[in-house]
């Protein structure tokens, strides 16, 4: 049994002892993953002296949820992640029972860490925010003063008790401090708080509060310009369905629109899912020297069975590829990070191949790991079927429905069953997303258990699946005539 007392030394002893015993069977091969353990939210991602950290929740004494440390990585390309020390451990009265989630930020050269102090008195929880500074953007000192910002700053506009994940960010001189709570009757809420030095802090506005059926709390929010827009994202939990959007128990949403500073308000415009699979939360995003905005997201879902940690392989979590955001017709548009292609290698090119209601095969070509982009002509057909990574008795579904032009994902009876709080149980997933010149265009990452979709160059969907019987095999049919025009497949230079 692991004593209860925790600390950044004792956490990468424990790692680098028990790293070589994490079964590889799932493991991803070019998509960030911890050494082992737990992981969930990514935290602090931030671009600090020419290169990408990324800083996420991790509890490395077990694959389920514990009290949260924070891990750390850094990579020059988003693809290729160092892993370095753990950053932060609960080892202070005020995040004894958890280091939760927030951001980083550079101030003076130094790199500053703003995270959620949670901790459990008498059976009741309070949150409150709190910094730790690093000199080398490794080795971080929490404040004596932690925690900075408490109930009392908060003044009754949250919960103290659900009052969590601060995203800093710099507009003009002044520092601001965007924190998820909500409001009595459980509706999420977004406030913010004011500091000139990252250090004294007042509340300053709520930025944003929920209405009824929009999500009992709103978690993990980011707030920043682009396009000539302001963008909030956030995760709201239990937000009611609307059409094909928010299946998922916890959710992601972005609201487009612009922020009042002087009043502090956000004044949304457009608002929608960001990511319409099942596996996506707590999306976090930097800017980096390029002014490139780069967003990652947890490849995940709470409430949800993780074969990897039942079958006893000793880790359970991922993060999706980066993607970079643009802001298009009111809408977050993301595609994967431009720095991937060098790293993808051709393997097979096929062209105008038809396909009508007789399956057309392609043997042994999904492996692993696999990039494939298709072009399909969809103007003489009604639907089209793709059955990816196909076995002798099931694959992952893709359907495209002409008529209301949309697309859907499902995992239903493949590999190991993925059981969520969703009721019923929820393995299928589907977008409206119009045809592109009456194409339909895919673009495919699958690594060991994950894969990720764009569509039409407006939507993602994001998804884990755990093979029990390898499927290697790629098929198409369609009720109509389709045709394919191109379609590559590749792989990632892992």
């Amino acid at each position: 049994m692991i004593d209860e007392v925790y600390t950044v030394a004792k956490a990468n002893r424990f790692i680098e002892k028990h790293k070589n015993r994490v079964q590889p069977q799932y493991r991803e091969q070019y998509h960030f993953m911890a050494p082992l353990g737990w992981i969930n939210d990514p935290n602090g991602f931030v671009y600090f002296r020419g290169e990408y950290h990324l800083f996420y929740q991790y509890y490395p004494y077990d694959s389920q949820w514990g009290p949260m440390h924070w891990g750390h990585a850094k990579s020059v390309d988003l693809l290729h992640w160092d892993h370095l020390p753990v950053a932060l451990a609960p080892d202070q009265w005020y995040d004894k029972e958890g280091c939760f989630s927030g951001s980083a930020i550079e101030k003076d050269g130094k790199l500053y860490l703003m995270y959620t102090g949670h901790r459990i008195e008498k059976e009741l929880v309070f949150q409150t925010q709190c910094i730790a500074v690093s000199e080398d953007g490794i080795n971080f000192v929490k404040l004596e003063s932690n925690p900075v910002i408490d109930d009392r700053l908060l003044k009754g506009e949250g919960i103290p008790h659900d009052f969590r994940d601060p995203k800093v960010i710099k507009h003009g001189e002044t520092f601001f401090a965007i924190i998820a709570t909500k409001t009595i009757d459980n509706r999420g809420k977004i406030v913010m708080f004011q500091s000139e030095n990252l250090i004294d802090w007042q509340f300053y506005s709520v930025l944003l509060e929920g209405l009824d059926g929009q999500g009992i709390m709103w978690e993990c929010p980011d707030l920043f310009h682009l396009d000539g827009k302001d963008v909030l994202i956030m995760s709201p939990i239990q937000i009611e369905k609307q059409q094909f959007q928010y299946y998922n128990i916890s959710s992601t949403m972005a609201c487009i629109g612009r922020v009042d500073w002087e009043k502090g308000v956000f004044r949304v415009e457009t608002s929608k899912e960001i990511d319409f699979g099942l596996d996506f939360y707590a999306p976090q995003t930097l800017e980096d020297s390029k002014k490139q905005r780069i967003m990652i997201a947890w490849m995940q879902m709470w409430g949800r069975t993780i074969p990897p940690h039942e079958l006893g392989h000793g880790w359970a979590g991922t993060m999706t590829l980066p993607r970079e955001l643009h802001v298009k017709d009111g809408q977050l548009i993301q595609k994967p990070v431009s720095l991937i292609y060098g790293d993808i290698e051709y393997q097979y090119g096929f062209e105008n191949i038809e396909v009508s209601n007789y399956m057309v095969i392609f043997k042994k070509v999904v492996h692993d790991n696999t990039y494939m982009h298709l072009v399909a002509d969809l103007s003489e057909s009604q639907s089209f079927t793709m059955e990816f990574a196909k076995n002798t008795k099931e694959a992952i579904i893709c359907h495209y429905e002409v008529e209301g032009n949309l697309f859907s994902i499902s995992r239903e009876k493949v590999g190991h069953e993925i059981i969520g709080d969703e009721k019923p149980s929820l393995n299928k997933r589907t977008v409206e997303a119009p045809l592109v010149s009456n194409q339909l265009i895919l673009e495919i990452f699958r690594d060991t258990s994950s894969l990720e979709f764009f569509i039409n160059g407006v939507e993602s969907m994001t998804l884990n699946f755990y093979e029990i019987e390898k499927g290697n095999d790629l098929s198409f049919n369609a009720v109509g005539k389709a045709t394919i025009q191109s379609f590559e497949i590749g792989e990632v230079k892992a």
